[in-house]
């Protein structure tokens, strides 16, 4: 590929014989010159026009309808909710970060909603309850629009011509995903605007690489840190961003170390700091920012309140949980509860079979169950191991030793080794006469928080109750026993004791009243420090979200992702059969997946070319193409391959931020193959004091669309509208649709779409 005017290719001389300013000034000339004369669209006018009109276009299919449905879509039951639960200063637990929801909260806060409404259920009505829901939902949609603009931007200062940015901005814009995603009051556009914003800011940064340490250089750089920080205080899968900026300096560093640079190693260091600081420092404290202003906005108690720790608790306000609490003493009787199942910890006097159905033998000891509805015969008697005083009562203390009494039958709850009615590798649970199998009906108490308070309580403190004879944890799970067993839940003696469903909740002590003791107490509010409340929901935002674990009708494997394997079911109203299935644009993902094949391709056959001594590839579109290009491809993958690893449940949603990458990558593979030449040099060339040692010999090259550019950008526009269009029905969620038409969208037999039948 050439330039059309040969003279912007001529090769410069070094800098340091003919001064850089005059490179500066003679590819600004040479691209005045080409701007004059029409034959390329890189005027800053043209760009700016053509930002206008996709920023147009991404409002038009950004907020159509965006009052439609009127009901409860999706994940707005946990965001919606969210914002009200700041506006109410409710403590809520969630695992994700807090920006993006305070960020809605503030919405809902200027638009005069108090947080009344609870998004209960999928459906429900916005307009009778009186939810301002269009315009908590046009953060989200605006944010969204702003990313469009990003995108246009991204490109743009990377150097690639007008028809290359608007393709990438419109792909997006026509993106069925992106609309019906960042629609909604959810947290996703939020994500991509600030992953985006710092791909933005980084790239100015770089462009500026010649300029190190004047205050546009630090401007970027500290903008770049500050964005990122921001993306992962939406989620925490920014940290990918994270990652592909980090993969980025850490080779820019590299490049400054070589020897050949010039550079000392205390100019080398003062690199370093530069970098640290501002991508490493001040995001941390950006982050600790919002989680700051997250504690001081949510200090009334709230249902959050039981994912945290006794003591973190006692910071809140009005806490219901801290008024049922009481101390557990020795000779106390209690309710044991499992708070994974809702069962109670329960016995009656029935013996299990000698003989179960497939041939194993039992015990013929007592049952033991679980059951969902407290009774008498859930109470159990603490009962000490060691010698206490009489004279006053004493509590219970992580590690102590005690026995629990089954208090209608008066036997003591004992495991052994012997396998348990339903799980053979488990141990049997039952209980025994007082005197009797004594070692055998010792259980260790151990505390889930006893960091924060050695003493079980109920409600406030998890406890796991370990048989010291045989090492096991009592345990129970959703899964019932046989009519000699009256359907109730089984119980068994856990070998794994790492198990965080082995943990219990003691919820009452018989014959006294938590509240009415707890109001005769004076009790105030406890105090400790931020950055232990920050470690402690860390820690249980990173535990809880790798425990999402249990399947969903509607989950993917990343694998099926790129391709559109299968989608969401969002919403759906049986009377009007109008729906709204998230999916991409068929078109432009699995495109995007070929400009991806087709990058790879390219590098394959020039490496292969250059290992024969042959250049097929002029060296200012190949720099551009492995660097620009190559960068969008390191974004791409490092906001795709983590997910393979993880173990939780995952959506298609997930994959949106990759999906944005692809369009970048796929704009740069477009310019590559269909546009002749770049703008080049797209960085500030004039050094400054500090980069006398650089030496550089930039080509100029200015890009020249032809009528095949066009011809092609038309085309590929063509399908991603034609798709839009389709599959506007789904992505919108009007017009209703006959079964015929339904089937006639469903595009993939995978697609369980409403109403197809």
């Amino acid at each position: 590929m050439t330039s059309s005017d040969p003279k912007l290719r001529r090769r410069r001389v070094d800098p340091l014989e003919a001064g850089s300013s005059s490179i500066t000034h003679s590819v600004e000339e040479k691209k005045k010159e080409v701007w004059r004369a029409g034959s390329s669209g890189s005027s800053p006018i043209s760009h700016c026009t053509a930002l206008a009109i996709v920023t147009v276009l991404g409002s038009i299919t950004t907020f159509y309808k965006i009052w439609h449905p009127a009901e409860v879509v999706f994940d707005e039951v946990h965001f919606g909710k969210f914002a009200g639960f700041y506006l109410k200063r409710t403590y809520f637990f969630d695992v994700h970060p807090p920006l993006a929801k305070m960020m809605l909260a503030a919405a809902g806060y200027l638009l005069g909603y108090d947080g009344h409404f609870d998004f209960g259920n999928i459906g429900d009505n916005y307009i009778e309850n009186n939810v301002p829901y269009i315009g908590l939902r046009m953060l989200p949609a605006t944010m969204n629009v702003l990313c469009v603009m990003l995108i246009y931007s991204i490109m743009r200062q990377s150097g690639y011509a007008v028809l290359t940015c608007s393709l990438s901005a419109a792909m997006y814009l026509l993106d069925n995903s992106a609309v019906a995603q960042n629609r909604l009051i959810m947290l996703d556009s939020m994500l991509v605007f600030y992953m985006l914003s710092t791909v933005y800011c980084y790239i100015r940064f770089r462009k500026l690489r010649y300029q190190e340490f004047t205050p546009a250089w630090w401007f970027w750089l500290i903008a770049t840190g500050v964005a990122m920080a921001m993306t992962v205080s939406v989620k925490l899968v920014g940290l990918f961003v994270v990652t592909t900026i980090g993969i980025c300096v850490l080779v820019d560093l590299w490049e400054l170390m070589d020897i050949k640079r010039g550079l000392t190693m205390k100019e080398f260091m003062r690199h370093f700091n530069a970098r640290a600081l501002a991508l490493i420092i001040i995001p941390i404290f950006v982050y600790l920012f919002w989680f700051y202003i997250h504690f001081i906005i949510l200090d009334q108690s709230g249902p959050g309140d039981t994912f945290m720790s006794s003591a973190f608790q006692e910071t809140l306000k009005n806490s219901a949980i801290k008024m049922k609490s009481l101390d557990i003493h020795y000779g106390d009787e209690i309710l044991i509860h499992h708070p994974g199942t809702e069962a109670y910890l329960h016995s009656h006097d029935l013996k299990y079979p000698l003989r179960y159905d497939d041939g194993r033998i039992s015990s013929q000891g007592q049952q033991v169950t679980g059951v969902k509805e407290a009774d008498d015969n859930c109470y159990w008697r603490v009962k000490p191991t060691k010698d206490i005083s009489k004279d006053k009562r004493v509590p219970v203390r992580h590690n102590d030793i005690i026995q629990l009494e089954h208090v209608s039958t008066e036997t003591n709850l004992l495991t052994h080794d012997v396998a348990s009615p339903l799980m053979a590798t488990n141990e049997e649970v039952t209980t025994v006469e007082q005197d009797k199998q004594y070692n055998e009906t010792l259980f260790k108490v151990v505390l889930d928080d006893h960091n924060n308070g050695n003493i079980w309580s109920t409600h406030m403190k998890l406890v796991k109750l370990m048989h010291v004879d045989t090492k096991v944890a009592i345990w129970t799970r959703d899964k019932t026993l046989p009519e000699w067993g009256l359907g109730q839940q089984d119980v068994n003696g856990n070998k794994n004791t790492q198990d965080r469903s082995n943990f219990w909740m003691a919820t009452e002590i018989k014959g006294l009243n938590a509240t009415e003791i707890n109001m005769n107490k004076k009790k105030e509010l406890k105090k400790i420090p931020f950055i232990m409340k920050f470690f402690e929901l860390q820690g249980r935002m990173l535990r809880h979200n790798s425990g999402l674990t249990k399947p969903h009708p509607y989950q993917s494997t990343p694998i099926t992702w790129p391709f559109l394997i299968r989608g969401i079911s969002y919403w759906s109203k049986n009377d009007t059969r109008e729906q709204i299935y998230m999916t991409g644009n068929v078109f432009g993902w699995w495109l995007s997946i070929g400009g991806i094949a087709i990058y790879a391709g390219i590098m394959l056959a020039d490496t292969l070319a250059r290992r024969r001594g042959i250049e097929p590839i002029d060296e200012p579109l190949r720099h551009r193409f492995i660097s620009s290009a190559g960068f969008f491809l390191i974004l791409w993958l490092t906001h795709y391959l983590p997910f393979f690893a993880m173990g939780r449940s995952l959506f298609l949603h997930h994959y949106l931020p990759a999906a944005t990458c692809n369009y970048l990558l796929l704009g740069a593979v477009f310019q590559f193959m269909f546009i002749d030449g770049i703008d080049s040099p797209v960085s500030r060339l004039e050094g400054t004091s500090n980069t006398k040692y650089r030496k550089f010999h930039p080509l100029m090259m200015v890009a020249s669309p032809s009528k095949y550019s066009y011809l092609a950008a038309s085309l590929i526009l063509l399908g991603q509208l034609g798709m839009f269009l389709f599959l506007s029905p789904l992505t919108y969620g009007t017009p209703g649709m006959t079964i015929s038409q339904v089937l006639q969208h469903k595009i993939l037999n995978t697609w369980d779409l409403q109403f197809a039948k």
